[in-house]
């Protein structure tokens, strides 16, 4: 259990890391009232397989890699990140610019992380799953199938009663097991 909160707490902190080393390029941004430089949320994800999870979230879904960086072991100690483990991060990005999603992979070979259940979202603590908001939901499942994705259970299912109608979710499944919903209009 100290192992899994571990690799969560890498994952939160590697996000932080990013976005400290990266408020520069907010400075030409417009700031609201809040402390935040930005509204969007960048996400550190710790992956099993680099190569299969770059090729699923860039074939499958369509993000594109963008410049990544490392980190020095001895900060990541020092930062709480990893034990004096060398941080390789690989930047995923949705759309263009400095507000643009950024998912943020990394492998850790020599230490790798414990695996969490990822039947249900309720099966474990912690971030459970990623919701990517598509223009056209028929399109982005012919892109997944075409890549090799395997939609999840009986989806695509349309959003229940309250939400919009003519929109539909398709959830996905990455290499690890974590859950992917793509949510937009969509022609049964």
């Amino acid at each position: 259990m100290n192992r899994q909160r571990s690799w969560l707490r890498i994952a939160c902190l590697t996000g932080m890391v990013v976005t400290a080393f990266s408020l520069g390029s907010f400075a030409n941004q417009k700031a609201d009232e809040s402390n935040f430089a930005t509204q969007t949320i960048d996400l550190g994800m710790v992956v099993s397989d680099l190569d299969k999870s770059l090729k699923f979230y860039k074939d499958t879904l369509g993000f594109t890699e963008a410049s990544g960086f490392k980190v020095p072991g001895e900060f990541a100690a020092d930062a709480g990140l990893a034990n004096k483990h060398d941080l390789s991060v690989h930047v995923l990005v949705l759309g263009q610019g400095p507000t643009a999603t950024k998912l943020k992979l990394m492998e850790f070979k020599s230490a790798p992380g414990a695996r969490v259940d990822n039947t249900f979202i309720h099966s474990s603590y912690g971030y459970r799953y990623l919701t990517l908001a598509v223009k056209d939901l028929n399109a982005a499942m012919d892109r997944a199938t075409k890549a090799g994705g395997k939609l999840v259970a009986k989806c695509p299912v349309p959003l229940p009663a309250g939400f919009p109608e003519g929109l539909g979710l398709a959830n996905y499944r990455d290499p690890d097991g974590n859950l992917i919903e793509l949510v937009g209009p969509w022609k049964r």
